[in-house]
């Protein structure tokens, strides 16, 4: 039973123990709550047990007695078909409530929304942002879509994640996080860019990222992605791939509904064009290396 004023246990599954699911279920493991975990990959889940999480063999069986279902899996596809091609949305309980925070299209969070709710189980989508880091530390973003009581529910767990705002109804957390996207993936061109012209002209890249520190250039993306490019730091935190795919889905988004994204375009076809060259496994800041190689430099 818990005492008053703190937060009490829950039982929650996690499904997808990769570089962000690992570190979140970590820390629902250290927030005292009751958490069964799964991924595709069991060995991914065992650096889990010393926490207290219960590995489970099948998603289905993980959600089967939680309050609430967690996915960080890795795009819609993969969350449609672990919901309702592998039992996971007839095995949770009516009256529990679904939690993707997996980055997918709108239109699908919509459709998956709809799906479970004739099925008694509520749902929200909650992207984030903040990337390895984030995760381990407690300190994502985290852009909700949903209803608000949905919403008010969830904020026990998501105190656990980071900050948590609602942003409106189903879907709407899943735009959110593709405007999220589209910043961060073109801003990280525009830093890479920026750099390389200035390596290329003879300054010092480092000088020149603490120059323009604190003036209206900086951004936490010149900050820490920056300083990645300067140390030639591409060990994946948001891998390359995950970075087009959003891109992807921003446009796909966009053409939907019928506006013009010139500049996430460029970008994606930028990133799409590295992944062909070869660097796939960099981190999104990475697409530095095919500037880079564009401009003759090292």
């Amino acid at each position: 039973m818990a005492v008053q004023g703190e937060t009490p246990t829950m039982k929650i599954a996690l499904l997808g123990t990769g570089l962000m699911g690992l570190p979140m279920a970590r820390r629902l493991c250290r927030a005292g709550h009751d958490v069964a975990v799964w991924n595709r990959t069991r060995a991914k889940c065992e650096p889990l047990v010393a926490d207290g999480a219960r590995p489970c063999d099948s998603a289905a069986e993980a959600v089967a007695d939680a309050e609430i279902v967690i996915s960080m899996l890795e795009n819609g596809t993969v969350v449609h078909d672990v919901l309702f091609n592998q039992g996971v949305a007839r095995a949770m309980r009516r009256g529990s409530l679904f939690i993707d925070m997996a980055s997918i299209q709108p239109r699908e969070a919509r459709d998956h929304a709809a799906r479970l709710g004739e099925l008694g189980v509520a749902c929200l989508d909650a992207p984030v942002s903040g990337g390895t880091v984030g995760a381990e530390n407690g300190t994502l973003a985290i852009m909700v879509g949903g209803s608000p009581a949905d919403f008010e529910r969830a904020a026990p767990v998501f105190q656990v994640f980071g900050r948590a705002t609602h942003v409106g109804p189903h879907g709407a957390g899943q735009l959110a996080k593709l405007a999220n996207q589209m910043i961060v993936g073109i801003t990280i061109g525009a830093v890479a860019e920026a750099l390389l012209l200035c390596a290329k002209g003879g300054a010092d890249m480092g000088k020149v990222r603490e120059a323009i520190s604190g003036g209206f250039a900086d951004s936490r993306i010149l900050q820490l992605h920056g300083q990645r490019m300067v140390e030639r730091d591409f060990a994946p935190r948001g891998r390359m791939t995950v970075q087009l795919k959003d891109m992807r889905n921003a446009l796909a988004t966009a053409e939907e509904i019928g506006f013009d994204a010139p500049i996430t375009g460029l970008f994606a076809r930028l990133y799409a064009e590295a992944i062909e060259h070869g660097l796939s496994d960099l981190d999104h800041s990475g697409l530095f290396v095919e500037l880079a190689s564009r401009n003759g430099m090292r």
